[in-house]
């Protein structure tokens, strides 16, 4: 009989891996609790460091599976038990078994409304990274909540990664790039706008990220080197951030009509509980602990159970679908050597 292997997760990291086990010769059921595959990829514009449109990547994954293997649409799994050398997956009224599982549950984006200093949910020309690339899907250019076109934008970053006020420590490793290229983005939209990128630091680490970050100021992007302290509204909608510029060692006020809050990752909901039953327990940042980051990143420590994707701590497109690869290779490896 064919083995059976559960994904849960139909981001980018589980659609690559079901692939590839079904390729395999694996009975691949991915579980994923939204309505439509592609995780966060599929709500994005276009990607980091070259633009591409996002719907690209997500449709050239779908279009690989060829109905092979199954994805089960709105279906959280609410439990996950080990069943003797297998496992049972649970939903609110259904129980699915499985001879080894894939975790891809990927990430959830930072709450905003948690920094209220800065006043999103308050004041109506705050928003954040994600909604603003929804208006370039929409619309091709960021436009103020009365439908006009902004004339000064600021983007912020590390907006809940890298703080202590609200134990996130670790760094989301996507938001700077993201801010330089929706800045970009920005500023090809509306050439007249001036855009300003408050950073604490600029963490351009990947292939084609300092190029990115050249072209930005080339362009004519500001870059200021200062956290942000807070956000009021002045009349009409606008407003007057203050920060300090480190570099120059001193305080800045400024009005725009625009802030861009760059929202980190943090855990997915459920996903702690997820893996309870099993022993395991999360890392100290809230991602699932992996048994050894150099050597293991895929494996969970209980046998059988493995991880993929941004599950395990922040990871762009290209790592989630490397880890993914490399999950497979585990899991075969695993199933290879079970006894039927």
């Amino acid at each position: 009989m064919l083995k059976k292997v559960a994904v849960i997760g139909g981001g980018v990291a589980g659609l690559e891996a079901a692939r590839q086990l079904a390729a395999l010769g694996y009975q691949t059921t991915v579980y994923e609790k939204n309505d439509h595959a592609g995780g966060h990829t599929s709500e994005w514009d276009r990607l980091f460091p070259n633009r591409r449109p996002a719907v690209e990547v997500v449709d050239t994954l779908k279009s690989q599976l060829n109905g092979n293997p199954a994805i089960v649409l709105s279906t959280p799994i609410t439990e996950l038990l080990p069943n003797g050398d297998k496992f049972t997956l649970k939903t609110s009224n259904k129980s699915f078994e499985a001879d080894a599982v894939l975790i891809a549950t990927g990430f959830e984006l930072f709450q905003a409304e948690r920094k209220e200093e800065y006043g999103y949910g308050i004041y109506d020309n705050v928003i954040t990274s994600a909604e603003l690339e929804k208006m370039f899907t929409e619309h091709g250019t960021p436009l103020m909540r009365n439908g006009e076109k902004p004339k000064r934008v600021a983007f912020v970053h590390c907006v809940g990664s890298r703080d202590e006020k609200v134990n996130h420590l670790y760094c989301s490793k996507v938001c700077c790039v993201t801010a330089v290229k929706q800045a970009i983005e920005a500023k090809e939209a509306i050439p007249e706008a001036e855009i300003f990128c408050l950073y604490m630091d600029l963490r351009m680490f990947g292939p084609g990220y300092e190029e990115l970050y050249k072209e930005a100021q080339q362009k004519g992007i500001n870059f200021i080197r200062g956290r942000l302290s807070e956000a009021s509204e002045l009349d009409g909608g606008r407003l007057l951030i203050k920060t300090e510029d480190t570099l120059a060692s001193r305080p800045l006020k400024m009005s725009v009509d625009m802030l861009v809050l760059m929202v980190g990752m943090t855990p997915a909901e459920g996903t702690s509980k997820l893996i309870y039953n099993l022993g395991l327990k999360p890392n100290a940042d809230g991602f699932i602990g992996v048994s050894d980051y150099h050597l293991k990143p895929s494996e969970t420590g209980i046998r059988g159970v493995y991880t993929a994707g941004a599950c395990s701590g922040p990871n762009n497109i290209t790592d989630s679908i490397n880890s993914a690869r490399s999950a497979v290779v585990e899991i075969h490896r695993y199933l290879s050597v079970k006894e039927p």
